[in-house]
């Protein structure tokens, strides 16, 4: 039995050196666990704190609030209001389908559409439903009583238009991330928009909010607010007799500015078609423009006065000047050249009053092409004026170089060259303005960050070659010339009409269509206001002369601005033919 036993303490003895080992392995492995806790707990505990917040805290960006934008008198023509923008956390939504056909019904929209989005950001933990709701919205998604940690509010902005489509062009809007698009708002965006803040949250493993650490903490700083020298109440009259206009016509498009001559300031500015601000999504893709500063056409006839002014100033021509008209027809060159009515002999005064252009074909023949080529440069056309708006267009006014014994006609008949609404009411604020060219503006009193708009003018002709314009010639269109329709009962006031063929984007014109526009201002003695209306492609024929078109609404917007202004009837006078000393 003994010697039976030894095999039995041989084969014990590798089986205690094994549990030896394993126990030792044990031992050096919770040695090893130990050392690093105690590692963690002493050496690394700070750092690994901070991780465990960095993990439960973010940085969240506060949007300030947008500047106001005003009119001259402080009424409010864009403002801001706080709203509430709804999210979703779709990597917690249990059943997406039920909860996108409830906040379909609440918010009315599409509900597949809901659905599908949501499914295709299920693994996000974030997704926007719909921005900037209403405060009945708001309160229909509460009543849902969704699970909290799947949804939830963040405070945002809504931009507001007190007084809806009034100025759209000119305004422009702030889009759904708060950036300006158009009119003020996008030349204005650095002022307007402020700057951000921040903030820092603490989340819950849900990633819910549940505190705001509000030290450190950076606060936004709102944005500055604007100016304007748009005033609502003449706004107003010019987008109603634009209404009309275009209820009457029925016009391609159209567009009116009236401008305070003496500072530039514009009062009024507006396009059709039109939009509201506040609903953007219905507007049509034309009403976006700003037709008074990116529109181009040829000026016609009201480029003339501009002609005879310089002509004046450079002793060229004389007030009692007289131009044999040729009853009608008259060979230039190759060109036949025609009056819509023959003349004879026409003063210079009767050359503008009946807009004759053999006349002034024969004006342009005693300048040349390089006094023709100087005063359309000094009037300031071929370059952009310079108002605080995006998209003006610099016009078209070709180099010499370019220009042959026909532009020697053409150019004194307002062709061969193309101007803004804007450019050419401003040229004719030099004569307006005793003889200085102002820069126009639309911003009164912007922050102090933003850009200096203060007055540069620019003398182009001599005050009393302006001031015999207005009160001769100009003057005599409206009583007795191509612009009787815009004659205003109670006050003096002065005018030119102007018709050309619309330009084709091929080169040459289109045929049978035609732009036509009239300029006036008023009082002749001392004008307060400039209004210009531009119609493109009202009938057809003569019917579409700017004297029957676009003449009576210029001077109805004339009229009532005149009155607004407070501006007191003149005493009719006598022609001031005579104001100019012959050479």
């Amino acid at each position: 039995m003994h010697a039976e036993s030894l095999p039995s303490a041989s084969v014990s003895r590798p089986v205690h050196r094994r549990a030896g080992i394993a126990v030792s392995c044990l031992g050096l492995a919770w040695l090893i666990v130990a050392g690093r806790l105690v590692h963690l707990q002493v050496w690394e505990r700070d750092a690994l704190v901070t991780r465990a917040a960095s993990q439960r805290e973010s940085v969240e960006e506060v949007l300030p609030r947008p500047g106001d934008i005003f009119d001259r008198h402080g009424r409010v023509l864009a403002t801001t209001v706080r709203c509430r923008s709804l999210f979703l956390v779709p990597s917690h939504i249990a059943k997406p389908w039920s909860v996108a056909q409830q906040l379909a019904e609440a918010l009315r929209l599409n509900g597949d559409e809901l659905f599908e989005r949501i499914g295709r950001h299920s693994d996000k933990h974030f997704l926007w439903v719909k921005r900037r709701l209403t405060e009945e919205e708001a309160e229909r998604v509460r009543k849902l009583q969704l699970p909290a940690e799947i949804w939830g509010f963040r405070d945002e902005y809504r931009r507001l238009y007190p007084q809806g489509p009034v100025a759209a062009q000119v305004l422009g809007l702030r889009d759904i991330d708060g950036l300006g698009r158009g009119g003020i708002e996008e030349s204005c965006d650095n002022l307007l928009r402020g700057t951000p803040g921040r903030r820092r949250l603490t989340r819950d493993a849900l990633g819910r909010v549940i505190d705001v650490l509000e030290d450190p903490a950076l606060p936004p700083i709102p944005g500055t607010s604007v100016t304007l020298t748009i005033d609502t109440v003449v706004q107003l009259f010019v987008e109603r007799e634009l209404d009309r206009l275009v209820a009457a016509w029925r016009p391609a498009n159209c567009c009116a500015v009236v401008l305070e001559p003496a500072t530039g300031a514009i009062l009024a500015m507006a396009s059709r078609p039109t939009f509201d601000p506040n609903r953007p999504e219905e507007a049509v893709d034309e009403a976006w423009k700003n037709r008074v500063i990116a529109d181009i056409y040829e000026p016609g006839s009201t480029f003339k006065p501009l002609v005879v002014a310089y002509g004046l100033d450079q002793g060229l021509l004389a007030a009692n000047d007289r131009f044999d008209c040729e009853w009608g027809q008259y060979r230039m060159g190759r060109r036949l050249l025609h009056d819509h009515h023959p003349y004879g002999t026409l003063s210079l005064t009767d050359v503008l009053v009946k807009s004759s252009n053999i006349g002034m074909a024969k004006v342009g023949e005693k300048l040349g092409n390089e006094r023709l080529h100087a005063a359309a440069a000094a009037f300031g056309f071929g370059r952009r004026t310079g108002i605080e708006l995006p998209g003006e267009l610099p016009g078209i006014l070709r180099p010499l170089s370019e220009w042959t014994t026909y532009s020697t006609g053409s150019i004194p008949m307002g062709h061969e060259l193309a101007a803004t609404p804007l450019q050419l009411i401003t040229a004719h604020a030099v004569l307006a303005n005793g003889g200085k060219l102002p820069r126009p503006h639309v911003i009164a009193r912007p922050g102090e960050n933003g850009p200096d708009w203060a007055r540069h003018d620019q003398h182009v002709v001599d005050p009393m070659v302006a001031r015999w314009l207005v009160e001769g010639p100009l003057r005599e269109v409206v009583t007795r010339g191509t612009g009787r329709r815009a004659q205003i009962p109670g006050y003096e006031v002065f005018g030119k009409t102007g018709t050309a063929q619309v330009l084709s984007p091929h080169g040459g014109y289109q045929h049978g269509r035609y732009v036509s526009s009239f300029l006036c201002g008023g009082p002749v003695d001392d004008p307060k206001a400039l209004v210009l209306v531009v119609v493109n492609q009202a009938g057809q024929g003569g019917e579409a002369f700017g004297g029957k078109v676009a003449a009576p609404t210029a001077a109805e917007i004339l009229r009532q601005t005149l009155v607004y202004l407070r501006v007191p009837p003149v005493v009719s006078k006598g022609s001031t033919s005579s104001i100019i000393n012959p050479r």
